[in-house]
């Protein structure tokens, strides 16, 4: 199994949930599987998650957890925050250079996965560092 933490949290009215991947072998279905039991679970006014709302998270996360096990070697950390109008995902991995959407092609084959990402979420933050990146989108709930 590539999952070696788990943490769940309520801060006010924030839900959170942590995992940490040691490895690429399974993270990309553990990390969606993950994100649907978190949805799932948890308690909020807008619960239970439209089904159309869980898809795009488990897109999102797919496609973020994808590019680490694709480019970044090592391992990788999967943060879900449940806030009352959107879910934050955020993916740390140890790979700094960041991730471009490029331009429109429906010829091209593969690497669509950050115009995915952009076409679901509300928000988009990348920050890199000497011992990686972080990215930070959000999903919102309605």
């Amino acid at each position: 199994m590539t999952e070696t933490s788990t943490a769940r949290s309520r801060a006010g009215d924030v839900l959170r949930a942590v995992v940490d991947f040691c490895g690429a072998d399974g993270a990309i279905a553990a990390a969606r599987d993950f994100t649907t039991a978190f949805l799932e679970r948890s308690p909020t006014p807008r619960m239970p998650c439209p089904p159309a709302v869980v898809d795009a998270a488990r897109l999102v996360v797919s496609e973020l957890v994808t590019n680490v096990v694709k480019y970044a070697p090592g391992p990788c950390r999967l943060e879900l925050a449940l806030r009352t109008d959107a879910l934050e995902i955020c993916v740390h991995d140890t790979h700094p250079v960041t991730p471009v959407a490029r331009p429109r092609d429906p010829d091209r084959l593969g690497q669509h996965g950050m115009e995915i990402v952009l076409a679901l979420c509300v928000g988009l933050e990348i920050e890199t560092a000497s011992h990686g990146k972080r990215i930070r989108a959000k999903v919102p709930l309605a």
